[in-house]
């Protein structure tokens, strides 16, 4: 259970962004219920994530590699449930899903794939990356897609943060 109740996301303050929200997500999960506390904040953490996830460059296949990537090294379930469907309609085989976690060690993936899970790991475990974990990264891509894999990375990185500070799980009932 959420260690604070979520916000009543029907309340005239926040009516507005609820709307927004259901429009282009479906409707207001746990992640954004909680964010409802601060409209402010939800608003900009709902601008920032439609950027990395609707309007980037990189594919959605690579996005959710990198999406995932970090849930696992986070131990955040609810960001993993999220989108392992997601992951799923972009082309991410359930062999790679599966396999994510000891990915160094297996041959499913390709070199462009396993350049960005190096940069995720560098990321998320140390957060400065290493020059030659850089370097293979940076051979790959274009300035303007790298940017867009640290972004996501880090954007990632700060969701499993928040939903993990604030126990924030699939199963809570609202």
């Amino acid at each position: 259970m959420a260690r604070i109740p979520y916000a009543d996301a029907s309340c005239n303050e926040a009516r507005s962004l609820t709307e927004r929200i259901v429009s282009e997500r479906g409707s207001v999960l746990h992640l954004y219920q909680m964010l409802m506390h601060s409209t402010p904040v939800a608003e900009g953490w709902l601008n920032y994530l439609t950027a990395i996830r609707q309007k980037t460059t990189i594919t959605g296949a690579m996005r959710e590699l990198i999406i995932m990537r970090v849930a696992l090294l986070n131990n955040a379930p609810y960001e993993a449930d999220q989108h392992a469907p997601i992951a799923l309609k972009e082309g991410v085989s359930q062999d790679k899903l599966d396999a994510l976690s000891d990915w160094r060690s297996c041959e499913l993936f390709d070199a462009q794939e396993c350049a960005v899970l190096a940069y995720t790991d560098a990321m998320t475990r140390q957060i400065q990356v290493p020059d030659e974990v850089f370097g293979a990264v940076s051979a790959l891509f274009a300035p303007p897609q790298l940017v867009e894999i640290t972004a996501t990375i880090a954007a990632y990185n700060m969701v499993s943060r928040f939903l993990e500070a604030l126990q924030i799980h699939s199963h809570d009932k609202r």
